[in-house]
């Protein structure tokens, strides 16, 4: 799975990399992207600006009762989220931080499986018709100990490309309507099987599109070849690396959690 990222690049090179001119007053650096928090993407309905997405899908055609919103500002618990150490969940959804779901709440997808996105209730729709690029500077990863006693204990890696340069998710995005009339634009990051690099860390990884297919993959028509793009990204030009258990905690969203510690 995919449940925390980085994105921090200073606004020339947002326009170096991707073409997109940005507003400081909206953009500024986030070293520890979690889901519910508002996070930039560039979706295919307006492929050259840089909009902010909730991150968790929210699929349009969710219901919930009259008056009871996506709670702001914390988890929302879904039936198949176990809350985990590091504050994400084990299975698509996002748990509840404070240990208790609102009531009538609204199940955010933060992650999408690559194998089975194409026809899953949840996502197929927005497969065809609401592509969007996360960027991103790296992703974090928590590795178990080995050992009964060892896998209780988490290690936090930042995976990211050797070049340092910033790339791009392979991400879906949808607009939900409340029953009092709150828009909530929202997206969700394709995850798939993991390259060699990532086996060592964990099962699943993040779909990362090469620079060459990120245009094609924001194209506004439905095009069912783009399922072939969903597949792990070259291990050889990726790096991962330990650091601080600082990055547990959403609350913390500074450069010192990238501090490199060991290398894979």
């Amino acid at each position: 799975m995919c449940g925390r990222y980085s994105f921090a690049v200073e606004d020339a090179l947002i326009l170096e990399r991707f073409g997109l001119r940005v507003r400081t007053a909206i953009y500024k650096a986030r070293y520890n992207c979690s889901p519910t928090q508002n996070l930039a993407v560039i979706a295919n309905d307006a492929p050259d600006t840089l909009q902010f997405f909730r991150w968790g899908l929210i699929p349009s055609w969710t219901k919930a009762a009259a008056g009871h919103q996506v709670p702001p500002g914390h988890g929302v618990a879904t039936g198949h989220a176990v809350a985990t150490g590091h504050g994400v969940a084990t299975g698509h959804g996002v748990a509840p931080r404070h240990g208790v779901a609102p009531r009538h709440a609204v199940a955010l997808l933060i992650n999408a499986r690559a194998e089975t996105v194409v026809e899953k209730p949840s996502f197929k729709n927005a497969f065809r018709n609401r592509r969007c690029l996360v960027p991103a500077t790296g992703f974090f990863e928590w590795k178990r100990g080995e050992g009964e006693a060892s896998r209780r204990v988490s290690t936090p890696y930042h995976i990211g490309m050797k070049t340092g340069e910033p790339f791009c998710f392979a991400g879906l995005w949808d607009k939900w309507i409340s029953g009092d009339g709150e828009i909530i634009h929202s997206f969700t990051i394709i995850t798939t099987s993991p390259n060699q690099l990532m086996e060592q860390i964990h099962d699943r990884m993040p779909v990362i599109l090469h620079r060459e297919d990120e245009q094609r993959w924001i194209v506004p028509q439905p095009d069912p070849s783009l399922a072939e793009l969903l597949k792990p990204y070259p291990a050889e030009l990726m790096e991962a690396w330990t650091v601080s258990k600082l990055v547990n905690s959403p609350a913390n969203d500074g450069a010192e959690i990238l501090s490199r510690e060991l290398f894979l």
